[in-house]
């Protein structure tokens, strides 16, 4: 469970970091808005591991279906790394995590 919880906390804060970076370059409101929602419900997701292990997991679950949903149709229209790629790559890589942990006991 330290991994996943290392792997939620790293997430979040890419995530809002994404979101800063997203503002302060193209001046995107939604950018920063969606990457702090995003950002600190993965934060949350993580530190509520491993006590209440169901919440963390089914939010970072969420949160990174989410991310996914928006960022690789993004990502195949656009074909930019950054930040599409990215978020892509690390979303679908939280969702292997979560159901990863979730499956051991």
């Amino acid at each position: 469970m330290g991994a996943t919880k290392i792997y939620f906390i790293v997430f979040g804060i890419l995530t809002i970091a994404g979101g800063v970076i997203g503002y302060v370059k193209a001046g995107s409101m939604p950018s920063i808005i969606a990457g702090s929602i995003s950002g600190i419900l993965l934060l949350v997701a993580a530190f509520l591991l491993p006590d209440h292990r169901v919440a963390g997991l089914a939010t970072a679950l969420i949160i990174s279906l989410l991310l996914v949903g928006q960022f690789i149709p993004k990502f195949i229209r656009t074909g930019k790394v950054m930040p599409a790629g990215m978020m892509s790559i690390l979303s679908v890589i939280g969702i292997i995590m979560a159901i990863v942990a979730w499956t051991k006991k």
